[in-house]
């Protein structure tokens, strides 16, 4: 006997059909996966025999062969559990399925040995492409259905048992369909509160600015500073001056989180993602990779904000894969039978001592680091990567006054945002969408928006000669001056603004004083 049902599997983020066949046939009894499976997959006949076994499921002692199709298409994960035993039960006529449902449903699910459907990974991704696929209905287990059913056009079903999910098959049992949640659960955000603001940080007006125009335009940046004057503190900090997520937005990351498993209980991602991995992190661990290629940290921080604290620390080989995603805003990985993309659309902050003692320009503590010792410890920088980060600040640490000042005297994140705001409508008016920024504009998108008076054009080319800046440092400085004009609601860069974008280069002046 044969049978076919449909499920599917993951491909970087997007979800791809796969149809689960079954061959039932005299011969020596065993249990064959073929199809491309890892050892998950490989591991599921024992899974599916054990489970049928304890819902009081006999099967004949034949020849049982599961083909996962497309056979070339790799196949990870333990999701094709359930469509596995529905299709054997279904070969070897223990249960029948009308055709429809077949052609329209997609089956999910791990199975426990005793026939409990267990939460599944991808759940969101594929249930957001089921459509594209020509799916009507989704099978999921219970622990899934909060995430699944945030899909709009798509029947969600969860079901806690094998034999719960046979009742219903039967019709002998009824299972509502999941009620869409995304709207109620994107209005239980509006009253959340924050736990930081920006009127806990004493002094730092120069960060604060920088940070402020770093979430108007999506300006990587980078803190420089001795120990302890805040770095960590304000960009941890900078989520709260940022625009909330938009429905794309929200569903592209949670996307990303749901292959990985990372929902956890959250049916989604609806606050921009904060990461912050350790300086040990391998190149994997934050570009992506793996055998069955994964997710890093710079895919996980997509819509969000990724935090290199101690960016010195990192190694350097980690540090240089990140320059082409930072560019491209996209991660690609290559194996021998697949190739996969993951977005990586993010804004980097890193934050470095300015010498290896840390103290380095202090006002309160000398360094004694050697010339040749802070040379060496700031080379592991490499210049294309300083070249992709557009505010490089100088953090000084905090004097007793101002530690002592009151609250009152600081801006809270809800002000400053107020300003931001105004950036984001110029720029929204500008390009015509929400969810593009200065920092995204190509060439001829500067040319076409970055108007210069004369004194700001001569202002920049002495920038220019004197830093020695290269083509894409050049354009830096004009998204960044555009990012400022937007805030002061100029519909022109002038001096002023060409002069502050260029203040921002800090690091850039102090390798050049190096050189000389």
């Amino acid at each position: 006997m044969h049978a076919k049902i449909f499920s599917a599997t993951t491909v970087g983020v997007d979800a791809r059909l796969v149809q689960v066949e079954v061959d039932i046939a005299f011969g020596i009894p065993r249990f064959d996966i073929v199809g491309l499976p890892d050892t998950g997959i490989k591991e599921s006949s024992k899974r599916v025999l054990a489970a049928l076994k304890n819902c009081g499921i006999r099967l004949p002692s034949k020849k049982i062969t599961v083909n996962l199709a497309p056979a070339d298409l790799k196949k990870e994960g333990t999701l094709f559990d359930l469509p596995i035993a529905l299709a054997v039960m279904m070969a070897s006529g223990f249960i029948e399925i009308p055709k429809e449902v077949i052609e329209e449903t997609l089956f999910l699910g791990e199975l426990s040995l005793d026939g409990t459907i267990r939460f599944i990974k991808g759940a969101l991704a594929i249930a957001y492409d089921a459509k594209r696929m020509g799916k009507k209905s989704i099978i999921v287990p219970k622990h899934n259905v909060a995430e699944a059913s945030l899909i709009e056009g798509i029947k969600v079903i969860g079901v806690d048992h094998l034999t719960e999910l046979i009742a219903y098959l039967r019709g002998e049992h009824a299972i509502a369909p999941a009620r869409n949640t995304f709207a109620s659960y994107m209005q239980q955000l509006e009253h959340d509160d924050a736990s930081v603001d920006f009127s806990q940080v004493k002094g730092q007006h120069q960060a604060k600015r920088a940070l402020q125009i770093a979430a108007a335009g999506r300006h990587n940046i980078l803190f420089i500073g001795s120990p302890g004057s805040g770095k960590t503190m304000l960009a941890k900090r900078l989520p709260t001056i940022m625009p909330r997520m938009s429905f794309d937005e929200v569903l592209e990351t949670s996307k990303i989180y749901s292959i990985t498993g990372k929902l956890h209980n959250k049916p989604l991602i609806a606050k921009r993602p904060f990461r912050s991995p350790h300086h040990t992190i391998s190149q994997a661990g934050l570009i992506g990779g793996g055998t069955y290629p994964q997710p890093g940290e710079i895919s996980l921080a997509h819509h969000g904000i990724l935090f290199l604290d101690e960016l010195t620390e990192f190694k350097r080989d980690t540090l240089e894969a990140m320059r082409q995603p930072l560019e491209n805003k996209r991660v690609h990985i290559s194996r021998v039978h697949q190739s996969i993309s993951f977005p990586a659309s993010l804004l980097l902050i890193v934050a470095l001592n300015p010498c290896p003692c840390g103290f380095l320009g202090d006002k309160k503590r000398a360094c004694y680091c050697a010339p040749q010792q802070v040379s060496k410890y700031l080379g592991k920088l490499s210049g294309p990567l300083l070249d992709r980060i557009d505010l490089q600040i100088h953090v000084q640490s905090i004097e007793y006054d101002t530690i002592k000042a009151p609250p009152s005297a600081e801006k809270s994140s809800q002000e400053l945002f107020a300003e931001v705001q105004t950036a984001l409508t110029m720029q929204h008016q500008r390009f015509g969408t929400d969810v593009y920024y200065n920092s995204f504009m190509s060439p001829d998108e500067i040319e076409q928006h970055c108007m210069l008076t004369a004194e700001a054009e001569a202002i920049l080319k002495q920038a220019f000669e004197k830093l020695h800046l290269s083509m894409r440092g050049y354009h830096k400085i004009l998204k960044v001056a555009r990012t400022i004009a937007d805030l002061s609601a100029s519909p022109e860069i002038n001096a002023a603004h060409i002069k502050e974008a260029v203040m921002y280069r800090s690091l850039d002046q102090h390798l050049e004083r190096q050189r000389i």
